[in-house]
């Protein structure tokens, strides 16, 4: 089975068996009964999927695909340390984490259901949420819990400045403005809100599976997007009537763009590169993702 990321290059995604967002991957990861899955991808969506089929055999097509978020997470001695601290909080790690990571926390989350996870958290625990600060700071609002947040970022979401939806905001007043929520302008966005400087029918913060299905339904024409560019290779396929303008040109993540179609082929061809965690980690890492996975389903 060939599983492919919203950010994908096309060619990558017109001949995947299923392309989808992070949570939607994992959960298809989850339930297939292919012997081999190949992760086009960044590495930790590999791990992510090697956790959860410990029986089956996971590539990924670039072992350097990695990961700007992963690279600004925090090492494990300082999440241990928050855990000393605060014996009774419990840690939400967001997917784009290491296993050994996710093997600390309590829980797992994506952009998709990072609200539902920390409401889902009794309200007297603290809750350590790591490692994107936009993310935290998104579900802290929605959900008025106080959380303790990483300092960490998407380099191509936190690239995506407020000052450029305002721009397009005026370019695009009959546009709907779907907005991923790690990037810095959410903040802008739930100000203007709290303002009733815009609408909330007209502007929504999703994931990129959260995007597609919205789009969908929408009776709009035009949305401008921001989040990586290869989604909306995704929405113009699904809905070539319709407009989508990106807030970036440039909103590219060079880390997904290194899954092309000849290392692909020759990771089928000769079954590389196998992505491997130990029993130890997987096992402990595999609860906080079965925790995500079990909070979707309710």
């Amino acid at each position: 089975m060939i599983l492919a990321h919203n950010y994908q290059i096309p060619q990558i995604q017109d001949i995947a068996d299923y392309v989808g967002d992070s949570l939607a991957l994992s959960r298809a990861a989850s339930e297939t009964e292919a012997e081999v899955i190949v992760f086009c991808g960044v590495y930790f969506m590999a791990e992510t999927a090697a956790i959860v089929n410990p029986s089956k055999r996971v590539l990924i097509p670039d072992q350097s695909a990695g990961c700007s978020l992963v690279e600004s997470s925090p090492d494990i001695q300082r999440v241990r340390e928050w855990k000393l601290k605060h014996p009774h909080g419990a840690v939400v790690a967001y997917v784009n984490t290491t296993a050994e990571i996710k093997a600390e926390s309590d829980y797992c989350c994506t952009s998709a259901n990072a609200v539902e996870v920390v409401n889902s958290i009794p309200s007297d625990k603290d809750i350590l949420f790591i490692p994107d600060m936009f993310l935290g700071a998104y579900a802290q609002s929605v959900t008025g819990r106080k959380l303790d947040l990483w300092p960490g970022e998407c380099h191509v979401h936190a690239g995506i400045r407020p000052e450029e939806v305002t721009k397009l905001r005026r370019e695009f007043p009959k546009a709907e403005f779907l907005i991923h929520p790690e990037c810095s302008c959410v903040s802008l966005y739930l100000y203007h809100l709290a303002n009733n400087d815009i609408s909330n029918d007209r502007s929504h913060i999703l994931s990129t599976g959260g995007m597609m299905e919205h789009v969908k339904s929408s009776r709009s024409d035009e949305f401008v997007v921001a989040t990586e560019t290869g989604m909306l290779y995704r929405l113009r396929k699904m809905q070539p009537r319709k407009m989508f303008v990106p807030v970036r040109e440039d909103a590219t993540c060079k880390y997904m763009k290194m899954i092309t179609i000849e290392n692909l082929h020759r990771s089928l061809r000769d079954m590389v590169y196998e992505v491997r965690v130990s029993e130890e980690t997987s096992s402990r890492a595999r609860v906080a993702i079965q925790r995500m996975l079990d909070i979707d389903k309710e």
